[in-house]
């Protein structure tokens, strides 16, 4: 049975390494999310940014404050192309998380088959053993009948 208590083992430590592998995930995620509602905030900031640049052009800007509003934009579309890459660098940490976790989850799977066999393949052991003895008990008691 020392096979079967590495195996069990083994399926422990699995078991410990897709938590964390999960734990990792979840972390990735949840940053991930945070990045994307950083985006949006900024992409929402610049719409209603732009709806003011347009309404002080109808009102009638000066040049300067239209420069001003021009120049401002530039920096916001800068840090919305910046947060765009945080955003695709997120995904790209979710995606590694994610594959991270499916790989031992598949290795821990892969322990429980394996232990699963083990376990049958002692259980048709102990089941030809009793079947021997069966057998032998019936023929010892036919050979003392006679």
């Amino acid at each position: 049975m020392a096979t079967s208590s590495a195996i069990h083992t083994l399926i422990e430590l699995a078991t410990k390494d897709v938590d964390e592998a999960a734990k990792q995930l979840g972390t990735a995620v949840r940053a991930s999310e945070e990045t994307e509602q950083k985006l949006a905030l900024l992409l929402q900031y610049r719409d209603d940014y732009a709806a003011r640049c347009q309404s002080g052009l109808t009102a009638g800007l000066t040049a300067a404050g239209y420069h001003n509003f021009r120049v401002f934009l530039e920096k916001l579309d800068y840090a919305i192309a910046g947060q765009r890459e945080v955003v695709s660098a997120a995904h790209r940490r979710v995606n590694a998380a994610r594959s991270a976790w499916q790989e031992n989850e598949r290795k821990r799977m892969s322990f429980g088959t394996l232990a699963s066999r083990a376990e049958k393949q002692a259980r048709q052991l102990e089941t030809r053993r009793d079947q021997k003895l069966t057998d032998e008990h019936a023929t010892r008691q036919t050979l003392y009948k006679r």
